[in-house]
C-alpha cells in the first residue's frame, strides 16, 4: 500500500522544517494565558448595542460626485445595468479631473 497523502503527510514534514522553541497561531495565546496564571472568563464582554438615532456622518465628495455620475451615465448608457460598470467609469472620471481650489 502506498503512503498516506492526507492532510496528516503534510504536517508532519512542515512541522520537522519548523523550530521547536516557538508556538505559532492561536496555540501561543492560549498557552500564554495559562501560563500567566490567570484563570479563563467564561463569557466576553458584549459590545454595546448601536444607537439607531445617532446621526450619520455627511458623504464624502467622491459620493456627492458619484450621485450625479451615476444620473447622466444611466442616460447616456441604459444598456449598462452592472453595478461595477458604472463605479469603474466613475473612479476614472473622478481620477482626471483636477481639484478646485476654493478659498
Amino acid at each position: 500500500m502506498k503512503g498516506a497523502k492526507g492532510k496528516g503527510a503534510a504536517r508532519v514534514s512542515q512541522e520537522a522544517l519548523k523550530p521547536n522553541d516557538r508556538k505559532v497561531g492561536k496555540r501561543k495565546a492560549a498557552t500564554a494565558k495559562l501560563d500567566s496564571g490567570s484563570k479563563r472568563q467564561g463569557k466576553r464582554e458584549k459590545k454595546a448595542k448601536k444607537d439607531p438615532n445617532k446621526p450619520k456622518r455627511p458623504p464624502s465628495a467622491f459620493f456627492v460626485f458619484l450621485e450625479e455620475f451615476r444620473k447622466t451615465f444611466k442616460k447616456e448608457n441604459p444598456n449598462v445595468t452592472a453595478v461595477s460598470a458604472v463605479g469603474k467609469a466613475a473612479g476614472g472620471k473622478w481620477k482626471s479631473m483636477s481639484p478646485a481650489v476654493s478659498i
